[in-house]
């Protein structure tokens, strides 16, 4: 008898083959807490880390059911080490996401996909203890029907919030959203849907990243709430819903927020990256429905081109890549394929022809991933969102943290969320108890002047 999973993965299997077809079919001519994530003026630590904050989905029945942010203590030297020590619930369930921290590091902003509620946690009076200092209630209506915060990306005085969807009709159609760090609205950038360079913009948005050497900014494209927030099994039988997925990444000017050139990247391109480390510049991201790794370089004539450079697992089997983590040196780069439940090492040396050198599974499912800057610690949660998860015995829900001597990943500690009677673990940001000796990686408090955006306000 075939397994409730097994049918799963193969219904899945069939409708994503079939969208990765459609997908490249229709292709138009022409043509988020790890370290090494974090905003270039974001203030990093680059030694040991002392917490970690799982901002985590409540579950019907489990604990008190509310979304809440969940403090590690991850410092080996601690009493506490590997062990919760802090809870705070927001009340209700949001779909908690993605976490952002501020450009001074105080701060850590949450969004919720569903109610589109943003929550700004205090995080530097006491690190150890969150204290929940905000909630913006009126994002849909001050941006101007903008639904789905996702990614909260710092700039100088600024938060850069991505939408998923639009209040019109919850499809994949949106924008950016900028916030002052006081937490009140800025202005609202929508993607564009019109032709540039060969290319028809689709209007998706996903996730963004700056490069500040190069003053551009790469954004990706997911879906609306309508897919997101429908159950995966019956997402994946539905074809017309299956070809409303995002198609395109765009380069920006970040300080304008112009789009510069619009790119042909078919499979819902996800988590974008810029290399930190020396060499050529160049952004990478994977499509999850293609399995496919495009990296960003500009040509000798300057231009920014996007090129298809690997295929992650094998597509028939729909690996399903979701996060990646690149190294700070930018010549690795870590993948979580969520229905395996693996994650891929690949060398990024030459990031024109990267390799797959290593990979282990960590769970039954496994979602996000975020290292160390030191690239030694790999932690590891669970939760891709409520209604895509797996269901049954399939369905685990984790922390878990690995070392990495650059050849074998070794456990640390794990901790189950749904035996601590928390929720699904989804993503994480980390936190040091001291902050004073904390830079930013590429745009100290001296450079902030030039780096601020010069969109009308």
């Amino acid at each position: 008898m075939m397994s409730k999973n097994y049918r799963f993965t193969r219904g899945l299997k069939a409708v994503l083959t079939a969208a990765m077809a459609m997908a490249l079919a229709f292709q138009p001519p022409a043509a988020h807490a790890d370290e090494t994530s974090c905003s270039p003026f974001t203030p990093l630590i680059k030694g040991q880390e002392d917490f970690v904050y799982v901002w985590t989905l409540g579950v019907e029945g489990v604990g008190d059911g509310s979304d809440k942010l969940v403090t590690v203590d991850v410092n080996p030297k601690s009493k506490t080490f590997g062990k919760v020590i802090h809870t705070l619930s927001v009340g209700g369930r949001n779909e908690a996401h993605h976490l952002g921290l501020s450009d001074d590091r105080r701060y850590l902003w949450g969004g919720g996909l569903d109610t589109s509620k943003i929550f700004i946690f205090d995080i530097h009076t006491d690190p150890a203890k969150p204290r929940l200092v905000k909630i913006i209630t009126d994002f849909v209506e001050k941006s101007g029907g903008v639904v789905g915060p996702h990614t909260f990306y710092a700039i100088p005085g600024r938060m850069i919030i991505t939408g998923l969807s639009n209040n019109k009709d919850h499809g994949g159609e949106t924008a950016h959203v900028i916030y002052n760090n006081k937490g009140e609205y800025v202005k609202t950038v929508w993607i564009p849907t019109s032709e540039m360079n060969g290319v028809k913009g689709d209007g998706y948005n996903y996730d963004v990243a700056i490069n500040p050497r190069k003053s551009v900014m790469l954004s990706t494209s997911f879906t609306g709430w309508n897919n997101y927030m429908m159950d995966l099994g019956k997402l994946v039988k539905d074809q017309e819903a299956m070809k409303r997925f995002g198609s395109t990444s765009v380069m920006w000017d970040y300080k304008t927020l112009i789009p510069l050139k619009i790119f042909n990247t078919p499979g819902a391109p996800l988590e974008a990256r810029w290399n930190w480390g020396g060499g050529k510049d160049f952004a990478v991201t994977t499509a999850a429905l293609t399995s496919k790794i495009w990296v960003y370089t500009q040509d000798e004539k300057g231009e920014w081109q996007a090129h298809e450079v690997g295929t992650i697992g094998n597509p028939s089997e729909i690996p399903l890549p979701v996060d990646i983590s690149i190294t700070s040196d930018g010549k690795g780069m870590w993948i979580n394929t969520f229905m395996d439940g693996t994650t891929r090492y690949w060398d990024f040396s030459d990031p024109m022809k990267p390799i797959e050198v290593y990979k282990k599974k960590i769970g039954s499912q496994v979602n996000m991933v975020s290292q160390s800057y030191d690239g030694k610690r790999i932690y590891f949660t669970s939760s891709l969102l409520a209604n895509w998860d797996k269901k049954g015995q399939d369905d685990e829900q984790f922390l878990k943290m690995y070392y990495w001597d650059g050849k074998e990943l070794k456990l640390g500690f794990a901790i189950d969320f749904y035996k601590e009677k928390l929720g699904r673990a989804h993503h994480m940001k980390f936190q040091a108890r001291d902050m004073s000796r904390l830079r930013p990686l590429h745009a100290d408090a001296g450079e902030h002047e030039y780096a601020k955006l010069t969109l009308a306000e």
